[in-house]
Parts: C-alpha cells; structure tokens; sequence
C-alpha cells in the first residue's frame, strides 16, 4: 500500500512506499519538508544586501521567495544548505552558519 507524500510520517516504513523512481502522486514539492537535514543554512545581511536578484535564479530549491521585485528571507523548508546564493553573491551579503537545530 502506497501512503500519499502528505501522510508520510516516520512510523510508515519502506515496504509502504512507492518504489522509486515511480510517480504516483504530483505537486508533492509544497508538502514536503525537503530542507529538514541540512548542516549548514544561508544568513542574508539585509544591510548589504543591494537587490541584485542573482541569487534567487541559481537556488536548486526555490528559497528564496521574490515579491515585486525585491528577495525575501531564506525559505528554510526547502532549502538544503548547498550554500550557491552564498557563493554567487558579489556583496557579501549571505553567509553560511552551521544549522543549529
């Protein structure tokens, strides 16, 4: 029995899962808490931050949120800590800090 990506809890075990790199359920990206075991987690400096926007296209996850024009803070519930916003940024303005949980 396959379990829907929202039911998916650490009580259901792999024999309940879908075998992989099997699709059986679209849009899960929204209900699936993919920045869960990050180690290190991106900081923005809003102080240094000049609204470039070069790090919203290179972000792998989608986190960092852009309204009107203007980034927002990091989406941690997606974000894996891969640290590319931090390296892309020519203003110094994202740091990588260990991800205290």
């Amino acid at each position: 029995m396959s379990h829907l990506a929202k039911d998916m809890t650490a009580e259901v075990t792999w024999k309940e899962i879908t075998p992989g790199c099997n699709i059986f359920e679209g849009a899960t990206a929204s209900v699936i808490e993919t920045g869960d075991w990050r180690t290190m987690k991106p900081i923005i400096d809003m102080d240094k931050c000049k609204q470039c926007l070069l790090c919203a296209p290179v972000c792998p996850d989608m986190s960092i949120p852009v309204v009107d024009g203007k980034r927002g803070e990091f989406d941690y519930f997606y974000c894996k800590g891969c640290g590319i916003c931090a390296n892309v940024c020519p203003f110094n303005a994202i740091t990588m800090v260990k991800d205290e949980k």
